[in-house]
């Protein structure tokens, strides 16, 4: 171990039996984790090769069981979003792509932080079982396209042992690492192509385009070294996408962009992320031509309809997706008032998604249990004209002490007195 911590420091490339011999035995607990700290630190001065970076993927998805979906028809197409505020695109995504018929077999997880994850969110739904036997996962995406649940414990299990010890080491901001990460968990996961939607800004891990479209390429390129037809699209993150953050309010706002009622760039980014789905999948030869299947579809009503199908073949309740009023719903809204009058310049993405938190929309711990009914519903986004008095946003909250959330979610409206433009929503894609 000593010769490849002082390997990795002189810049030198280690060998893919090197990487399989490291990962294997810290795995097993037989390497120290002062020992694996130098290395990944060393690992976050002089970074990795892109054969490095291939074979740590590699080794972590072998120190663990894969998922093999070769009894699904079709080509399955996974779909990772790097994190952010406001983040329901997966709700929407599954059974839009579905509806255009790709096979959609996706494994999420819990949210730890601003908000839940995917499961959180879909278990707002009264019944809605997120953990079913592998066979019945296969049959169901066969007959509906569609199916999402609990990623295994067993998939990648390297990656959660590196994980906890970076994340204690400071060594979590390194890309090599992050990507082999993301990736790691994907390729175990069985899928044939992989869509990546790596945000960025205020409200993201990677805070600057360029350190996100690093990444971006990082993962595309061990997504094509591993056979995995793989595609980026950088998107921005210095505001919440969409209006709802929290966990029924997500669910409800995800119900209305089904229906075509949904907010412009949430809808946008759906359809942008579905397409390059659809392009991987070999359903369409171009982005473009992909678009309008989708939002075709999108008009239709065929993917509301599927997304129904999916709750009620995972034990939902179905009379809330046709009555969203019948989901969780907080006892009282608090308006967060504007002092000011102008434009609204920025939205602190992460300050909303913290003043979410404060008030039992997000885990601070994997202990904390999250209230489903509560959040936050933005009034005012970036570029709209603002009075002294208007209401930017109201809190939905369940007697919780709320002053903190009031005072982060004022604080994060940034007003100025000339107009403001509405951002860019996407600023590249890489495949």
């Amino acid at each position: 171990m000593v010769d490849l911590i002082q390997k990795k420091k002189q810049k030198q490339e280690l060998s893919q039996e090197e990487i399989d011999w490291l990962i294997r035995g810290y795995a097993r607990q037989e390497i120290p984790e002062y020992q694996m700290s130098a290395f990944l630190m060393a690992v976050c001065f002089t970074g990795m090769t892109a054969q490095e970076r291939l074979f740590l993927t590699q080794a972590m998805v072998r120190s663990g069981e894969t998922i093999d979906l070769s009894q699904i028809e079709g080509i399955k197409v996974d779909k990772h979003s790097t994190g952010g505020v406001g983040d329901k695109t997966s709700l929407i995504l599954g059974p839009l792509v579905a509806a255009a018929g790709v096979p959609v077999a996706k494994m999420s997880g819990r949210g730890l932080g601003f908000t839940g994850g995917t499961l959180d969110k879909l278990e707002a739904i009264d019944g809605m079982k997120v953990e079913i036997a592998m066979k019945d996962f296969i049959q169901q995406v066969n007959d509906i396209k569609l199916s999402i649940i609990g990623q295994s414990q067993d998939l990648a299990p390297a990656d959660k042992y590196l994980y906890a010890l970076r994340d204690v080491t400071a060594t979590v901001e390194s890309i090599p690492l992050i990507a082999s990460s993301i990736m790691s968990k994907k390729l175990a996961a069985g899928a044939d192509a992989i869509v990546l939607d790596v945000k960025f800004g205020n409200g993201a891990f990677m805070k600057t385009l360029d350190d996100a479209r690093e990444l971006a390429r990082t993962m595309v390129e061990i997504g094509k070294d591993a056979g995995k037809k793989t595609a980026a699209l950088l998107t921005d993150m210095n505001q919440p996408l969409g209006f709802a953050i929290g966990n029924a309010l997500e669910v409800k706002e995800a119900i209305e962009t089904l229906k075509g009622n949904g907010p412009k760039d949430l809808q946008e980014l759906v359809l942008r992320l579905g397409a390059w789905m659809l392009v991987l999948a070999g359903k369409s030869e171009t982005p473009e031509a992909a678009y309008d299947t989708l939002s075709g579809i999108l008009d239709s009503g065929a993917a509301l309809s599927t997304f129904k199908e999916f709750v009620k073949r995972q034990g939902g309740d179905v009379s809330q997706i046709d009555d969203p009023a019948k989901l969780p719903t907080a006892r009282q809204t608090v308006p967060v008032i504007s002092d000011q009058e102008g434009f609204v310049k920025s939205i602190g993405a992460q300050s909303i998604g913290v003043a979410a938190m404060t008030i039992g929309a997000g885990r601070a711990t994997k202990e904390d249990s999250i209230d489903m009914a509560v959040g936050i519903v933005l009034l005012k986004k970036v570029g709209d004209r603002i009075a002294k008095g208007d209401a930017l946003a109201l809190l939905h909250v369940n007697g919780q002490d709320c002053q903190e959330a009031l005072r982060m979610s004022r604080s994060a409206y940034c007003i100025q007195e000339a107009p403001v433009s509405a951002p860019t929503l996407i600023y590249d894609i890489i495949s």
